[in-house]
């Protein structure tokens, strides 16, 4: 039996985190047509319309670095009131600025101040390059108010230090950008270049490192999934929005949500535990089987770590967003969900099998509203697309076994950048650990000097292949970026 990995208490706070998307999904091209003849802005309402946030700093605020001066403050975001926290080395002349973009701040209207991972921060810092980070000014999935609050925030920090401490930063004379999970979407949004050209607040980020990061196939693989599990579990002719009466009941902390008595639908397909949780490692029958292998392919293919991802509290979080209408909690005016053309795999050959062709033909189709996403006049779309289409030094690190935020990202990106001709400008590199945004301070260190080598110097670092499904089936796959063992996981062989 593989062992259970518990939710990195670490990864948390950058996480999409556990009521992230409650009931939200979409389809991979993230509901915007690249065909639309203009840019517009809708004509209609979204339930995110009309959600007032507060905002207001801590009472006790996070410590400076030894040798760094730290600044908190608020500013005027894009729907109300952010806040802000800057660091800078003593004696920081304003060369370089990395803005740090936060993860996903809950289903909740106050809005709070994340900060950077420790490791990121010493790194950053150890280079001798001052960092920023907004909360937005709005939770929820709002990854339109992470990139324009963001991009106001880099272009405006002199000036509020000044304004709210009486000091006078040195105006960056370079920026660069990193985030993880929802902020990852937001830092590989924000070097490309719809969002660039469509942003009303301009910056030109000389590179990007987005880590764990979401986008807009996220939507895409969190429908897929429940879906499958509905169908084979035998309740693919129900409505999808009994999927959370089915599925059971959870527990939630304030931080995951646990699926601690399984529905009939989980019991379908999977054993239980002692004490009655389910047990993941154990597919009743062929169905159960066909589930998990669907979702190894749907997730990045067959690859090391997977199966300990699927054995983590990621799974009862990923089954938590099942049954909503499509519109990402109200980010959207309408469903962006769509399996129209989704070919459910539970073999790998080059062709589906006679069964997987009929059990396709057996799946309900959903179409997407092809306005639900559309191009807008007054800034990015409010889901920001990730097109791949860069011009700058771009690295990304993905773990194996993000259950939630899953490695096919990683392949949709190179698949894009290709498509755009800029591949050669985007390196990534798979870490073998279960979790979500589960990255050692070696890991972050040892990207952050690469990259930042990349940037100024033109020293293109090494990364891994992701789109051979050969290379990235190998069990040693990952090991070459990977610092650290952890617990549990089969180590690296030596080839």
């Amino acid at each position: 039996m593989l062992p259970t990995h518990h939710w990195c208490r670490s990864a948390v706070p950058m996480a999409l985190s556990a009521i992230m998307l409650s009931g939200c999904l979409s389809g991979g091209g993230g509901g915007g047509d690249d065909d639309q003849p203009a840019a517009q802005t809708p004509e209609v309402t979204r339930l995110h319309d009309d959600r007032v946030f507060t905002a207001q700093l801590p009472v006790t605020l996070p410590a400076a670095l030894p040798g760094t001066q730290i600044y908190f403050g608020k500013y005027d975001g894009l729907q109300g009131d952010a806040l802000y926290g800057v660091e800078v080395p003593d004696g920081w002349d304003g060369d370089g600025l990395i803005l740090w973009t936060r993860g996903y701040g809950g289903d909740t209207l106050e809005v709070s101040l994340q900060m950077p991972p420790e490791a990121w921060r010493q790194a950053v810092i150890g280079a001798g390059y001052a960092w920023a980070v907004s909360s937005y000014s709005a939770n929820w999935y709002d990854a339109r108010a992470g990139l324009e609050d963001t991009n106001k925030l880099a272009l405006n920090l002199v000036e509020y230090v000044e304004r709210d401490h009486g000091a006078r930063l040195s105006t960056p004379n370079q920026y660069l950008i990193s985030g993880g999970s929802l902020g990852g979407h937001i830092a590989a949004a924000a070097v490309d270049r719809e969002n660039i050209e469509r942003t009303q607040f301009k910056v030109e980020y000389a590179g990007a490192a987005p880590f764990c990061q979401s986008e807009q196939n996220e939507f895409q693989w969190l429908g897929d999934y429940t879906r499958m599990m509905m169908q084979l579990s035998g309740y693919g002719d129900q409505e999808y929005s009994e999927f959370q009466s089915l599925v059971g009941t959870f527990y939630n902390d304030g931080r995951v949500s646990v699926l601690v008595a399984p529905g009939p639908m989980v019991n379908a397909l999977f054993n239980q535990k002692v004490g009655g949780r389910p047990d993941w490692t154990s597919p009743k029958g062929l169905a159960g089987q066909r589930l998990m292998a669907i979702a190894e392919n749907l997730s990045g293919g067959e690859r090391p770590i997977f199966e300990y991802g699927f054995d983590t509290v990621l799974h009862d979080i990923v089954l938590a967003t099942g049954g909503s209408a499509g519109d990402i909690n109200g980010i959207l005016a309408s469903s962006i969900y769509d399996n129209q053309n989704t070919v459910y795999r539970w073999t790998s050959g080059a062709e589906p099998t006679t069964e997987e062709l009929e059990f396709n033909e057996e799946v309900s189709r959903i179409s997407a509203d092809p306005e639900a996403n559309p191009l807008r006049e007054d800034g990015v779309r409010w889901i920001p697309l990730v097109k791949g289409d860069f011009d700058v030094p771009v690295l990304t690190m993905h773990t194996l076994g993000d259950f939630y935020v899953p490695f096919r990202h990683q392949q949709l990106y190179r698949e894009r950048a290709q498509e755009n001709g800029n591949a050669d400008l985007l390196v990534q590199r798979a870490i073998r650990a279960p979790s979500h945004c589960d990255f050692s301070a070696g890991e972050y260190q040892a990207a952050i000097n690469d990259w930042l080598k990349w940037v100024n110097d033109d020293i293109k670092p090494t990364g891994d292949e992701v789109l051979n499904p050969a290379t990235v089936s190998n069990a040693n796959y990952g090991c070459n970026f990977t610092v650290g063992q952890r617990s549990g996981l089969p180590a690296c062989t030596p080839e």
